[in-house]
Parts: C-alpha cells; sequence; structure tokens
C-alpha cells in the first residue's frame, strides 16, 4: 500500500507536511500573471522550492474547475509535473466527490486512472455504494470527510450527546466497507479535541488534517491526539504557505514558512 511508502517519506525528511495548492489567479503574485499558465508556474515555482520539506500535495480541485477547460488543463499539468519530477510525494486530489455508484466509478477512473492521483477526497452522506467505487482502485486511497474543520460542520457532524456524533457513525461504518484498508479520513485540526475519540475507533488510519494556519489549528495539540505509532497524520497548510508573499520574492516568504513548519515537525518527532 501506499501508505507505507508514505510513511517512509515521513521518517526520512523529518516531516508530514502536506502542500494545498489552492491557487488562485486573484492572489498569486501579479508578475505571473503575464505567464501563459500563471497558476501552473506558481505551482511549479512552489513544488520546486519546497519538495524536500513536504510528503504530500493536496490539490483543490475547485480552483482550477472554476477556470472552465483552461483550468482543467493547468490541473492536469500540474499532476502530471508532480508524478514525473517528485514521485515520492503523496497527491491528494480534494474534489469531495460522492454519488451513486455508477457516477463515483467514472470519478474514481477520472482522478485514479485518467491523472493518476494517490488518492482523493469522498463524502460518505450516500452510503457504501457511493464510496467502494473508489476503494476498488489498488493502491489508491480514498480520504472520506469525517470531521471537518468549518464551522457548519457542528450542524450534522456533531451531536449534543456525544455519543450519537455523526463523525463517530462514519467511521464505524466505514470500516465495515469493502476493501476499507485503502480509507483515509479527514478531520480538521480546529477538531483536535476529538482525536482521541477517532483514533480509539481507527487506530491504525492515516488521518489528512487540514486547518493549521489560516484557519487556527494547533499543531502541537493535532500530534498530542492524533500521531499513532506509524505517525499516521498528514497535516495540510495551503494559504499560509503559497500566500506567504506577494512580490517578486514570494517564494522565499512560502519556503520559511513552510520550513518553520517543518521544523516544528521534526521536533514532535524527535520527542
Amino acid at each position: 500500500m501506499k501508505t507505507s511508502f508514505l510513511r517512509d517519506q515521513i521518517v526520512l525528511k523529518k516531516s508530514f507536511l502536506c502542500l494545498g495548492l489552492d491557487s488562485d489567479l486573484d492572489k498569486i503574485p501579479k508578475h505571473l500573471l503575464n505567464e501563459s499558465d500563471p497558476i501552473f508556474t506558481f505551482n511549479k515555482i512552489l513544488l520546486d522550492s519546497l519538495n524536500k520539506l513536504i510528503v504530500a500535495v493536496k490539490i483543490n480541485t475547485a480552483f482550477y474547475e472554476a477556470y472552465g477547460h483552461k483550468g482543467w488543463k493547468t490541473l492536469e499539468r500540474t499532476i502530471k509535473y508532480i508524478n514525473k519530477n517528485y514521485p515520492d510525494l503523496f497527491t491528494i486530489a480534494d474534489a469531495k466527490r460522492g454519488d451513486i455508484g455508477n457516477t463515483s466509478d467514472k470519478y474514481a477512473k477520472a482522478f485514479f486512472s485518467n491523472m493518476d492521483f494517490d488518492s482523493v477526497t469522498v463524502s460518505p452522506y450516500m452510503g457504501n455504494d457511493s464510496v467502494e467505487p473508489f476503494l476498488a482502485y489498488n493502491n489508491k486511497h480514498t480520504i472520506l470527510l469525517a470531521l471537518t474543520s468549518n464551522k457548519g460542520s457542528n450542524d450534522f457532524q456533531i451531536s449534543s450527546n456525544q455519543e450519537n456524533n455523526l463523525f463517530k457513525k462514519v467511521l464505524k461504518i466505514s470500516k465495515q466497507w469493502k476493501n476499507s484498508n485503502n480509507l483515509m479520513y479527514v478531520v480538521g485540526a480546529t477538531k483536535a479535541s476529538f482525536l482521541k475519540d477517532i483514533r480509539s475507533i481507527v487506530p491504525n488510519s492515516f488521518l489528512l488534517i487540514p486547518g493549521i494556519g489560516a484557519q487556527g489549528g494547533d499543531l502541537k495539540e493535532t500530534f498530542k491526539n492524533g500521531a499513532n505509532k506509524d505517525i499516521g497524520l498528514l497535516v495540510n497548510s495551503s494559504r499560509s504557505i503559497i500566500y506567504a508573499g506577494d512580490g517578486e520574492d514570494f517564494i522565499k516568504c512560502s519556503y520559511n514558512e513552510a520550513h518553520r513548519l517543518q521544523q516544528e515537525m521534526q521536533i514532535l518527532l524527535n520527542d
């Protein structure tokens, strides 16, 4: 499974940092807008500079789909560039798909077969038949939305009766699905207080943790409550890294922020 390789990379790089490429034409440095494909150029510069500090890349597909066929072409160029030049990076299509079985089958084909992502984020709301088409792919991983970092997650995912929390039901039932060993889970860093409960249900699964940085999640608390014997964490940072600077020297600012996080992770890993 790809996760064993991922564990090796975490040990090698002393990092469990995932770079989020939420690349937006309205936010990237202005001098790049003269490029034929500004977002791809922006992504390439980030990847070439930060690849030794990160173990994974999460591409939020909405930021590419918003630009129609040009955006989709940029998405394809970006994942192709990563797979060719940085095969050691675990790739995540943050697409949050999930539909009836035959539709999910096509989504899985798009991200796993056609673009060769290592994983894709999926909504569990429609149940097992909407997720199992993704799980059918060998050496690919389905990252199920469990407990998200946004404010609205409290509407459904968390109940006043802690035993009835929907996210717990998602975790428990998903373990019964076919090829559930290919599952990973999204847990927001702003919900770090729930990580011990989550680990009691899925002790061995990798968790993708967004919400560090701009959303205010705490790295130390996340590691303390969520790490397992194999680390089992991918902590994502998007805006705080990629938009750390907006001038022609933006990459220095991005590197400094990524390096700062990697150094904090190294300390946690060594303790």
